[in-house]
């Protein structure tokens, strides 16, 4: 009895084991949501959704997706994403300087 009852919580803790690790891998994958994206931009350009509702769906889905970004970045152990060291209007580009070389120098 003691064997079996041992085998039953042995099997049913691999299996719930393995359940955690699906939806662990579901909660990290951005695929979906970049693909619902993409058909929510299809039905805005078809008349399906108008814009202020592919908006609402596109603000839901970048949230989201954020937060995959910043639960991936926790359990690397990365830093955070230049938008977030900077903070928000913290700083401005004020221009930018390029220099063309024609090579007849």
């Amino acid at each position: 009895m003691i064997v079996l009852d041992r085998l039953l919580v042995g099997s049913l803790k691999f299996v719930l084991g393995k359940v955690a690790a699906a939806v662990e891998a579901e909660l990290d994958d951005d695929s979906t949501l970049r693909e619902e994206l993409l058909a929510a931009q299809m039905r805005l350009e078809l008349g399906e959704l108008s814009p202020e509702q592919f908006a609402a769906v596109e603000t839901e889905i970048l949230l989201r997706l954020r937060e995959i970004q910043q639960r991936r970045r926790a359990a690397t152990g990365g830093g955070p994403s230049v938008g977030e060291a900077l903070g928000s209007g913290d700083y401005k580009i004020a221009g930018i300087e390029a220099e063309l070389h024609d090579g007849s120098e």
